[in-house]
């Protein structure tokens, strides 16, 4: 069984990282949030979240980056490794189920499946 932790070797640290992500990455948007991508040369995938102060207050921004660094600790072990992921939520992620913000998230992902719709069997 893989740890469920969310150590600091899974996430993006520094401004350098985040501006290649954004300079010499792709982006797939959705009505949720923004996914910027790019291949990171190492076996895992590492998690960066930027949520502008436009969206809302520092408790609301939280909110989003909490309920977006859950979906990828959850899931991290079906992820494609290599890549750096640079999520940028929307102000309806606060409101929308999980399930919903899951769904939409991993078909963001690159090399991810597209999730089944909620009672459809495969």
């Amino acid at each position: 069984m893989t740890s469920q932790a969310f150590p600091k070797t899974f996430r993006l640290l520094r401004r350098g990282e985040y501006r290649r992500v954004y300079d010499e990455g792709q982006r797939r948007s959705a009505s949720l949030c923004t996914v910027f991508f790019r291949p990171n040369g190492l076996p895992h995938s590492r998690l960066g979240i930027t949520v502008p102060t436009r969206v809302g207050n520092a408790v609301l921004r939280n909110r989003l980056k909490r309920r977006v660094r859950e979906v990828f600790r959850l899931h991290r072990a079906n992820l494609a490794g290599g890549w750096d992921f640079l999520v940028n939520p929307r102000e309806p992620v606060a409101n929308v189920p999980f399930a919903t913000l899951q769904r939409e998230l991993l078909r963001l992902f690159p090399g991810q499946p597209t999730p089944p719709a909620p009672g459809v069997v495969s």
